[in-house]
């Protein structure tokens, strides 16, 4: 509405795209600076963004950093300020990324430019973090309550946790969300439910593309019901009708687990959002972010891994695209793949490289013959004169090892097509002049700052000390929630978020068990399911199956009925009466 470009800092490559597509499928003029783009392309959007009529400019908080962009913003006529995931700024934000607090750099540029800042989930102590690092102590807080009315939060101790899953979904139909850990989960879980019937996908970053995009465009359009994904799906997606989210693992904090749940039910219809647990979860949780939470030396030996792994001199790197496969780098190293990743995440937050995980393809190639034979075959063979004659000028050690090759500079060099360049490559493999072969990526770095290892790393080392505390602290208030099954779910959540005076919600696991118990009588229990094993021996399981009352309910009382010596179990795991 008004004269001048907005300017949008944003922590998510993928979030930023999602947006600026939006705004241009709108009409609105709207670009962003992504991680390795060239110098020129950078120039480029740059001189747009100042001579242009883009409305909206999206670039991370490490980009902002940039001497080049603070320069070019100088000359641009900015109407805004707005700070996505603005609890990214405080180091007590579940998400903290040290190259947030370096944006009040650019209000110094442009010092009466009015600031937004956004966020989901921010507490008391964040929200004041934001105003203290933005320079808006006097900043109107337009605050909603974190409490959503039509979604009910349940939380349930269940072991076998797969058998929970397929009773929920007899009972509950609609579009889902299932959030796990890893990507051999989504893989498990997805077969798991096909198996028996439920329309299920898996989605994670192992998937190229096109596929992922078939998957979204599935699920979207309710040809898949129940997507099993890691936790960053369904950021900036914008369908309304979730009816079902579930957290098949435990969260690694109330924010996250808030976040996650509240993309359910965006409509204002009734939803649930389940988060199953068995007793080894708890374990695992702390074992997955506090035992593998990395040191300094970890971080610096990690560091130093990664410029032997693609050969970085000190004082170089900066600006380059690098590419690999994560499991084969912790083995050349012996690194432990948990606390690597997190030594990943922690360089990305802290703006020394962009950290992505997708998935593509490496061409490498080497060659079987000598020098002086490649001469001799190309003079014999004039139509790979152009292929070989760029192979051996433009990839230094061709002949000694395997070298990545990039297609579209072989092309472009070589002035053949992508078929010929092709064709011609596997010719020569099977004329044993070359050998080739495909290597998966699923990993790249885009290098931020050049290799300069202890001046790169010391100025981290209170945020890596600082991050410790945080995440013991955000983990413990996952188990606290967990554990406590006498206050109401939305209660426990909205008290953490700092709102007070709140009414139980009657509809979450603590509020449904209550008002069960105030009407359960165990006699009657025990006597139903006397008659239900008095013909035939029956499982828990299957007595589960055949009523409606909780699990640890239904065990307490064949606990006692055994004690009693009124029921047996036999080694078949079954009841039974004698």
């Amino acid at each position: 509405m008004q004269e001048g470009i907005c300017v949008v800092i944003s922590p998510l490559i993928a979030l930023m795209q999602d947006q600026v597509n939006n705004l241009q499928e709108k009409g609105i003029p709207a670009l962003m600076l992504k991680g390795g783009i060239s110098y020129t392309e950078l120039d480029q959007t740059l001189d747009n963004c100042i001579f242009g009529k883009y409305k909206f400019l999206y670039l991370s908080p490490e980009r902002l950093n940039q001497e080049l962009v603070q320069e070019r913003m100088k000359q641009m006529n900015v109407s805004f300020l707005v700070v996505d995931e603005a609890h990214c700024i405080s180091e007590w934000g579940h998400d903290f990324r040290p190259a947030y607090q370096k944006i009040s750099d650019f209000k110094n540029l442009k010092p009466k430019v009015k600031t937004i800042a956004l966020t989901a989930t921010a507490t008391q102590k964040v929200v004041k973090d934001i105003q203290k690092f933005l320079e808006i102590p006097e900043a109107k807080i337009i605050k909603q309550s974190f409490n959503r009315e039509n979604i009910s939060l349940l939380t349930e101790k269940f072991e076998d946790k797969n058998y929970k899953l397929l009773q929920f979904f007899q009972q509950n139909s609609g579009s889902t969300i299932i959030y796990v850990r890893n990507r051999s989960a989504t893989e498990e879980l997805s077969n798991f439910l096909q198996s028996h019937n439920i329309q299920a996908a898996a989605f994670h970053g192992g998937l190229n593309n096109q596929v992922k995009e078939q998957l979204l465009k599935n699920w979207l359009s309710e040809k898949i019901q129940v997507m099993i994904a890691t936790t960053a799906f369904g950021m900036g997606i914008d369908k309304a009708n979730v009816r079902n989210i579930i957290h098949y693992h435990l969260p690694e904090s109330l924010e996250s687990f808030y976040q996650e749940a509240g993309r359910a039910g965006r409509d204002g219809h009734e939803a649930k959002a389940l988060l199953l647990y068995q007793e080894a979860d708890v374990l695992r949780l702390k074992n997955q972010f506090l035992k593998i939470l990395p040191t300094v030396e970890d971080v610096r030996w990690i560091y130093k891994k990664i410029n032997s792994y693609f050969s970085i001199a000190f004082g170089e790197g900066s600006e380059q695209l690098y590419n690999f496969n994560f499991i084969e780098f912790c083995k050349t190293y012996e690194l432990h793949p948990g606390k690597t990743y997190q030594v990943l995440q922690l360089l990305d937050r802290a703006g020394i490289f962009n950290f992505k995980k997708e998935y593509h393809q490496r061409l490498e190639v080497t060659f079987k013959v000598s020098p002086k034979q490649v001469d001799y075959f190309s003079a014999e063979n004039q139509k790979y004169f152009p292929l070989l004659q760029v192979l051996t000028r433009n990839y230094s050690g061709i002949f000694e090892n395997f070298v990545h090759i990039n297609k579209k500079d072989l092309q472009y060099k070589s002035a053949l097509s992508s078929k010929e360049t092709q064709v011609y490559l596997q010719q020569l493999k099977d004329q044993e002049i070359i050998d080739l072969r495909t290597v998966n990526q699923d990993t790249s770095l885009f290098m931020l700052k050049p290799r300069e290892d202890f001046a790169t790393i010391n100025p981290l080392i209170p945020y890596i000390q600082q991050q410790y505390k945080n995440k013991a602290a955000k983990v413990n208030s996952v188990i606290n929630y967990i554990e406590n099954n006498e206050v109401c779910k939305m209660v426990q959540l909205l008290s953490y978020f700092g709102e007070t005076e709140i009414k139980p919600c009657g509809k979450c696991s603590v509020c449904l068990t209550r008002k069960t118990s105030e009407k359960i009588n165990k006699k009657e229990i025990a006597t139903h399911i006397l008659s239900l094993i008095k013909n035939n021996a029956l499982t828990s399981r299957e007595l589960l199956s055949k009523t409606n009352y909780r699990e640890s309910l239904v065990l307490e009382i064949l606990q006692l009925l055994e004690q009693k010596n009124i029921i047996y179990l036999s080694p078949k795991k079954t009841y039974f009466i004698k």
